[in-house]
C-alpha cells in the first residue's frame, strides 16, 4: 500500500513537511485548529484541485484522539509530528505504533525517545560512556548532608580551576522549563536553599529529589546534527551555533558550522573541539541504537571544554542550516525528506565520505515581538509581507503574502524563518543583513500601533555570531 502521511503540526514546519512529501511522491493530509484556518499550511490544501480532502479541522494539536481519528478516516499510514507538540512524547509514539491499526511514527522508536527524553538518564548513560556532562549529580539526591558534600566539592573544583564567581545550581529533579532552580554562591547558603528547593519540589511535583550541578555562564551553545537508520548507518551533518537566544532561552540567530576562526580568536583548537563533540554524539547514538534524525546539544566553555546538555529526538527548526553547508554528490540535502524516507524503511544510501562540507549558513527567526520588553509577543494584523528573492536564501513562512493576516494569540508569533548561505561566514553575514534590509513587514495592532518585530535585534546581534 502506498504511504500516506498525516502532518500533525502547523505553520512553517507543516509546509516544509508537505513539500518533502511531494518530493518523495507521497500523499499527505494536514490538520488545523480554528485559530489557524487562515494559515498557508491550510490554505494551500483547501485550494487543492485534488478530489481528496487534504485539510481537516481539529480542536487541538495536542489532542491525540482528534489526530488519530483523522489518520484513520483518511487512511494514513504514518504520522509526522514536526517539532514541539507530540514530537518527543514517547507515549504518543508508542500509542501510534502499537494500536490495532498501527501507524509509522516518523521519528526514533519510542523506547529511544523515552530513554533520551529523560535528561537524568541521558546524563547517566553519557557518564558511563566517558562523554563529558556538566559537573554535578546524575541522579536525584534526597539526603541533605550528602547534598552539601557534593555542593562543597563542586565549589572547590571551580576555585581550583580559577573560575570567576563560582556557583552551583540546586534544581528540582522532577522539574522542567526553568522551574524549581536556585543558584548558590557560598556553601553557607546551601542548606537553606536545598530545603527551599526540596519543599518546592515536593509540593509541585510530588518528588523531593534535588539535582546539584555547576552553574555554567561563559559558554557557546552548540548542536550536532545526526541522521541515523534502523539498518545501522549513523552519519552527521556538522555542527551549529545557537548561542544568541531570547531571555526565555528561545533561539533567534543560528549559524553553521559551530565555530569559525575567521570571526573570532578562540582560546582552544576550534576544529578539534567540533570533531570531538561530533565523535561523542555518534558514540552515544550508536550505544542507544538511534534510528532517525536527532540533535545532540552541547555547551562549550571559553576554554574549550564541551559538556553534553541533552538530546532532541526530533527534527529541529534549524535543521536547514546544516543542510545548506552539506553537499551529497554536489547537491544540498533536504533533511526532512531524509527523515521521512528513513522512517518508512529506506536505507541511507550514502556514507559519511559522500558528505562534503562547504561554506557557512545563518538562520534568522523573524518574530513579531518587542525585544526591549523581554521579547513580549506582539499581536495584531499583518497587512504587508514581502521577502527578497535570492539564489542564496530560502524562506519558510505560513503567513500569507497576498492578503491581511491576523496573528493568532494561541501560539508564538513566529512569522518566518530565513536561511542564507555563502562561501564564508563574512559573506553569509553580509547576505543576512541585506536580506533583513530588503524584508518588508507592515501591520497594526488593535490600538493602531505599528507592528513590532525582532529584525532590529537580529541586525544588532549579527556580529556576535560564533563569538564568546
Amino acid at each position: 500500500m502506498k504511504e500516506k502521511i498525516l502532518i500533525a503540526n502547523r505553520g512553517e514546519i507543516a509546509i516544509r513537511i508537505m513539500e518533502a512529501c511531494k518530493d518523495l511522491g507521497l500523499d499527505y493530509v494536514v490538520v488545523y485548529t480554528p485559530a489557524d484556518e487562515h494559515s498557508e499550511h491550510v490554505r494551500r490544501n483547501l485550494d487543492s484541485q485534488s478530489n481528496s480532502k487534504k485539510a481537516w479541522r481539529i480542536a487541538s494539536y495536542t489532542d491525540p484522539n482528534d489526530i488519530l481519528a483523522v489518520a484513520d478516516h483518511t487512511r494514513c499510514t504514518a504520522i509526522h509530528p514536526g517539532y514541539g507538540f507530540f514530537s518527543e512524547d514517547f507515549r504518543f509514539a508508542r500509542r501510534v505504533t502499537v494500536r490495532d491499526r498501527p501507524l509509522t511514527f516518523i521519528g526514533p522508536k519510542w523506547e529511544v525517545i523515552k530513554d533520551l527524553g529523560d535528561k537524568i538518564n541521558t546524563k547517566r548513560v553519557a557518564n558511563r560512556l566517558g562523554i563529558p556532562t556538566i559537573p554535578g549529580t546524575d541522579g536525584p539526591i534526597y539526603n541533605e548532608m550528602e547534598a552539601e558534600d557534593i555542593a562543597q566539592q563542586l565549589l572547590d573544583q571551580q576555585q581550583e580551576r580559577k573560575i570567576k564567581n563560582p556557583s552551583i545550581l540546586v534544581k528540582a529533579a522532577a522539574g522542567g522549563g526553568g522551574m524549581g532552580i536556585e543558584e548558590v554562591y557560598q556553601i553557607e547558603q546551601f542548606r537553606r536553599t536545598y530545603r527551599q528547593v526540596q519543599n518546592y519540589a515536593k509540593r509541585q511535583f510530588g518528588d523531593g529529589g534535588v539535582l546539584i550541578e555547576q552553574c555554567m555562564r561563559d559558554y557557546n551553545h552548540l548542536e550536532v546534527q545526526l541522521l541515523c537508520s534502523r539498518h545501522g548507518g549513523r552519519l552527521h551533518f556538522g555542527t551549529r551555533n545557537c548561542t544568541i537566544q531570547s531571555t526565555g532561552r528561545q533561539k533567534r540567530l543560528e549559524a553553521s558550522p559551530g565555530f569559525d576562526t575567521s570571526c573570532f580568536s578562540y582560546d582552544f583548537d576550534a576544529a578539534e573541539v567540533l570533531e570531538r563533540i561530533v565523535a561523542y554524539s555518534l558514540k552515544l547514538a550508536s550505544h542507544v541504537r538511534y534510528d532517525n534524525v536527532g540533535t545532540w546539544e552541547w555547551i562549550v566553555s571559553r576554554n574549550g571544554d564541551p559538556y553534553l546538555l541533552e538530546v532532541n529526538t526530533r527534527i529541529q527548526v534549524e535543521n536547514d542550516i546544516s543542510a545548506r553547508i552539506s553537499y551529497i554528490h554536489g547537491k544540498q540535502p533536504n533533511l526532512i525528506r531524509e527523515q521521512i524516507r528513513l522512517a518508512l524503511g529506506d536505507r541511507i544510501g550514502y556514507s559519511q565520505n559522500d558528505i562534503h562540507f562547504r561554506g557557512s549558513s545563518i538562520e534568522l527567526r523573524i518574530i513579531a515581538e518587542d525585544t526591549h520588553r523581554g521579547f513580549a509577543p506582539w499581536i495584531g494584523t499583518i497587512s504587508k509581507l514581502s521577502f527578497p528573492t535570492c539564489e542564496w536564501a530560502a524562506v519558510y513562512t505560513h503567513v500569507p503574502t497576498d492578503r491581511p493576516y491576523a496573528i493568532p494569540s494561541d501560539y508564538d508569533p513566529n512569522l518566518a524563518l530565513a536561511v542564507v548561505w555563502g562561501d564564508t561566514v563574512a559573506e553569509a553575514k553580509e547576505r543576512a543583513l541585506r536580506f533583513l534590509d530588503e524584508t518588508v513587514i507592515e501591520g497594526q495592532n488593535a490600538g493602531g500601533d505599528a507592528i513590532l518585530t525582532n529584525i532590529p535585534y537580529l541586525k544588532a546581534n549579527m556580529d556576535r555570531l560564533l563569538t564568546f
